[in-house]
């Protein structure tokens, strides 16, 4: 089984605070952006391996080669797995990547989003995506560093 010690939904992928803050406090030695489009953008895997810490290698797949290959992982690799979206989470989690616990980091607004707390902003169908994965026995966390206490999931479900 891959040893996958976080998975976090950032819609900013790799940047400073999953670098520095998240991957040390983890002791991830490999990011894992489980996201299509950034799996064929060259340029955005390049700025983001600019952010991304030397303790740890990155890699860019798409959610079907993950779910493809993530079984073959070594057991020294501590995978940390960073996704845009709970969907893609949802996507991993019923092509059965074994997640147990779900970081929900960064959601920013946008049309159509209202604001759940803090840096998450969801929709009606963001909400639903996140009770299927709880259904799935995944535990969600609502936090958006480390050093900042975890926040309550009813603000998630009642926004």
């Amino acid at each position: 089984m891959p040893n996958i010690v976080l998975t976090r939904i950032d819609n900013r992928l790799i940047h400073g605070q999953v670098a520095t803050q998240w991957t040390s406090s983890i002791n991830a030695n490999l990011l894992l952006v489980a996201n299509d489009e950034v799996a064929q953008n060259k340029t955005r895997q390049r700025l983001m391996d600019m952010a991304a810490p030397t303790s740890a290698e990155t890699r860019y797949f798409s959610l079907q080669k993950t779910i493809d290959i993530i079984h073959k992982a070594a057991d020294r690799q501590k995978i940390f797995i960073i996704c845009e979206t709970p969907q893609d989470v949802l996507t991993l989690i019923e092509g059965g990547v074994p997640i147990d616990k779900v970081n929900i980091g960064n959601m920013h607004m946008s049309d159509g989003k209202r604001q759940a707390v803090g840096s998450v902003a969801v929709d009606d169908n963001d909400v639903e995506t996140f009770r299927k994965i709880q259904e799935h026995d995944v535990l969600l966390e609502i936090q958006r560093v480390p050093s900042e206490k975890k926040e309550s999931l009813d603000k998630l479900f009642n926004s």
